[in-house]
Order: structure tokens, then sequence, then C-alpha cells
């Protein structure tokens, strides 16, 4: 299951949940974005235990965006320990976005 994010509930949703995050940075009229949801969802239920995973709509939360140094959409941050462990740009195939996490897990 990928949660919705913003700047209210980011700290406890991915900072509080003791284990890795995966953040997928988007917006509604992003056309890559809409093609990089389906994947992002699939690897939510596959790492489920493993690692949380949040969308966050920069329109609407350009602080988290800015924070976390977000340029183009879709951006992927994954966090770990509450620190950025790794990070892809664009709409990568489902295995990139894999062995981005698997590497950080």
């Amino acid at each position: 299951m990928v949660k919705v994010l913003n700047e209210e509930n980011f700290e406890t949703e991915v900072m509080g949940a003791g284990k890795a995050a995966l953040v997928d940075f988007y917006a509604d009229w992003c056309g890559p974005c809409k093609m990089m949801a389906p994947v992002v969802e699939e690897l939510s239920e596959e790492y489920k235990e493993k690692a949380v995973f949040g969308k966050v709509n920069v329109d609407e939360n350009p602080s988290l965006a800015q924070k976390y140094g977000v340029m183009s959409i879709p951006t992927f941050v994954i966090l770990k320990d509450g620190q950025v462990a790794g990070k892809a740009m664009g709409a990568i195939d489902k295995k990139e976005l894999e062995e981005k996490l698997d590497a950080v897990l």
C-alpha cells in the first residue's frame, strides 16, 4: 500500500516507521508519474515487510520537494534511518527501482 504523504504526516509515516521508505514525488499532471504509479504499487506489496511506501504531491507540498532536492518528477527518494540512501529520477523500469531498494535494505 502506498500512503499519501504531506507535510503534516511525513515525519510520522516515514521517519517513525522504523524501516526503510521509498517516497514517490509526483504531480497529478505528470504523464511519466502516472506510468510509474502501478510500478510503485506493485513494489509496495512485494516489499511490505521490509519498507514503507509513500507518495508526495509536489504541487501541494513544495517544502518537502525542496527539502529532498526534487528538481524533476517523478523522483523516487529512498530513506533509511532518516537519511537519503538512494534516489532515482524519471520513468524507470521496475527492475532498476528494485535494485536501488535492495541496495539499501
